[in-house]
Order: C-alpha cells, then structure tokens, then sequence
C-alpha cells in the first residue's frame, strides 16, 4: 500500500453504525455518520473557538505566527487523520478526538493548569481531561434537550482514555492515578455512563494520543526557533533531529535557517507518522485483534513508537525541556500567568459577587457550599481565554502583568 493512501476500512476500527449510542438518545442525522456528527458539534462549540485565544507556549500577543490550543489541535487532527487512514480507522472519530483533546485547558497553558491544580488542592485538584469531559457533558448550553454536546460513547471514551487506562478490573487506580486517585469529574460521571475506564481506549483515539506527541515535538521546535530560544545547529544534541539536519544539509547546503528550520519540522512530522505507523502495524500483526473490544481489552496499547523512535521522541521533550520551556523568557512569563489564575481564583472566592451574574448560582452566592463555589469558579476560570483572564485581573486588580 502506498504512503497516504486510505486502507480498507478495519474489522477493528470503530464502526460508527455500531456505535454504543448517547448519553440522551436522539434520531439519527439523514446525512452524517454519529462521528462525523461528534467532530461537527465539537467544531461548532464555544469552547472549540475559545481555544484560537489559549495559549500553547507563548501568550497570544507575543506574535502573530505561534501556536495556539486552536492551530495546536488542527495540526494534531492532520496528522491523527493521516495515520488513522493507513491503519484503516475512522477519521471522523479520530478527527473528533484530536479536535476536542484540548478542550479543558485553562488559559496560559500548562502554568494556568498548574495555578488551578494548586488552589484547588484540597478540593480534587483540576485536571485538564476531566474538564474536557465536563465541557463536553455539562458546560456547553447549546441545545434545547440536554446540556453538552451529547457526544457518543466512543467519543467520551477516547477523550478519557486516550493515554490509556485509568484503573485495572477491580477499580484500583493505575500507578499514574495512584497518589491522588482517578479524576473525580471522570469517576462521577462513568457511573451514570460507563465508560470501561479499565480498559484501553479505541485505536482512533490511541491515534489522537501519539499525534498529539508529534505535533507539540514539532510545532514547539518550530515556534522555539521563530522565538530565538535555540538555532536549528542547537538541534544537533539529539541523534534524530541531527540525522535529519545532516540530510538537509546535503540536499540544500545553501538553505537558509528560516527554511532549515521548516523543512526540519517537516521531516520530523514525516518520520514519527511513519515510526508510528509501522511500529502500529507490527503490533496488530502480532496481536491480530479481530474487533474494537479486541483493542480494549488487550495487555497493551496498539499504537506506539517503536522502541529506537520512543527514545529519541525522549531526548526531543527533553532539549525542549531545557532550552524552551524552561527558558527564563517563557518561565518569567508564566509565573506572572500562574499569580493571575491564583488572584482570580481567590478573589471570586472570597467575592462570588463579582462573577458575571450568568456564573452565579440562582439562590445567591450566599446560598451555596464551599465545594460548589470552588467548582463554579473552575469551571469559569477553566473557560477563560488568555485575554479574558487578563481582563477580568485588570478589572479587579490594581496592577497587572503584562505578560511579555
């Protein structure tokens, strides 16, 4: 089979016509899979078009030309759609997936996510998927029936389970849950619709998970470049990135940095496809899983970097690490970021009067509990784009980072 050209639809893909249904039933759309349908509402909601004014490393006024959560998750559905159509897969689910992975991201990135785990320490954390689902499941108000997007299970399931299972069969916590347990949004919600959190998740969104991988390893060389943090040179540190200079330098020794660094990316993206793909392969022909529940109830995931590509995928997050994320420009920026979020978070809970009166509850502020108090604000702090959560500090505050 050609590179790029679509397989045959898989006997272990999900099957949108055998779908597990939704949480509220509805009639079938005339002209739209149940997937295609799940990516149409993600890309229609509020939070969806939130994402374009979130950020991904740098503040969204810092430049025109980096990455945002928006560009961030249409470059993960491009690549997630190219593996999902050699493997076989549903690219409408995948494409949902990849579309909606990003969803319960607060503003300023990971410092915002940090900032809000920390205030909310005593009372479950935050965690970015379980709000994700409850973006999905509760906070979009856009149809009459049923507050969020009414989403199918496959859906739900893949953005819960993307990178794998949350508990073994009897429940217990898996090691990456073990200390503070499973997401309490996540665990409340798969008991009114259970979604196996046992259990691995389908291939489309095991797809979504490793393109996430190789979108953010790519796009953050990308934008480190744009930013002056690093040289493509610097990028001889990593054998892989290295191989892939050397390669370029050879076909174009008279290349400009600016288009070094381009077609460095584009390469990048081009050989972690194909490690994925292949590695994927020589899995499944190992495993021959006949179905999707042969998928779910395997010992390991299906889709994964062979093991000489997961350890340069490594040593890439780690230069990244290094010389860009914890670069004093960017750290500078998101402590500033993470003091905002705090602010935010305490002055609403020690004023709930001063939300928008759509954020406070009906009975009055006064009439509500601590612990619904502190999700109101999470979820209306969650939601804030960078810009808005700046806003909003401006309003309340006397001073303001200016974040650059």
């Amino acid at each position: 089979m050609s590179v790029g050209m679509a397989a045959p639809r898989a006997a272990f893909s999900c099957d949108p016509d055998r779908s597990r249904g939704r949480q509220f039933a509805e009639p079938p759309s005339s002209n739209r899979s149940a997937f295609r349908r799940d990516c149409d509402r993600v890309i229609h909601s509020n939070a969806f078009r939130r994402l374009k004014h979130k950020t991904q490393v740098f503040v969204f006024h810092e430049g025109d030309h980096y990455r945002t959560r928006l560009t961030h998750s249409l470059e993960v559905a491009q690549i997630a759609r190219a593996i999902a159509r050699q493997l076989g897969l549903d690219e409408d689910l995948t494409e949902t997936l990849a579309l909606a992975h990003d969803l319960g991201h607060p503003p300023f990135g990971h410092a915002g996510e940090r900032a809000l785990d920390a205030c909310l320490r005593d009372h479950g954390g935050f965690d970015h998927n379980a709000q994700t689902l409850r973006v999905l499941t509760a906070l979009e108000h856009r149809y009459p029936g049923f507050d969020g997007l009414n989403l199918t299970w496959e859906t739900l399931e893949g953005v819960v389970k993307h990178n794998g299972p949350l508990t073994d069969r009897t429940g217990a916590p898996l090691p990456r849950h073990a200390e503070r347990g499973v997401p309490i949004g996540i665990a409340e919600f798969s008991q009114r619709f259970d979604l196996e959190i046992w259990s691995f998740a389908s291939l489309e969104a095991q797809v979504a998970a490793l393109a996430d991988d190789i979108a953010y390893d790519a796009h953050d060389i990308d934008d480190g470049l744009r930013a002056g943090l690093f040289r493509v040179d610097d990028l001889r540190a990593v054998p892989l990135t290295a191989a892939l200079i050397d390669g370029i330098s050879r076909r174009y020794p008279a290349l400009g940095e600016s288009r070094r660094g381009a077609e460095l990316v584009r390469e990048l993206i081009s050989h972690l496809i194909g490690a994925v793909t292949a590695e994927t392969m020589r899995r499944l022909g190992e495993a021959a899983p006949r179905s999707v529940e042969d998928v779910r109830h395997a010992s390991t995931a299906m889709v994964a970097f062979p093991s000489e590509t997961a350890v340069a995928e490594a040593e890439i997050k780690a230069f990244l690490w290094t010389h860009m994320y914890r670069a004093e420009r960017v750290m500078a920026v998101m402590r500033d970021a993470e003091a905002i979020v705090a602010d935010l978070f305490r002055r609403y809970c020690e004023h709930p009067a001063d939300l928008p009166p759509d954020w406070l509850p009906a009975d009055g502020p006064v009439a509500e509990c601590e612990a619904d108090r502190f999700r109101r604000i999470r979820n209306f702090i969650a939601g804030m784009t960078d810009r808005y959560a700046l806003t909003e500090h401006q309003r309340l505050f006397d001073s303001t980072p200016d974040l650059r």
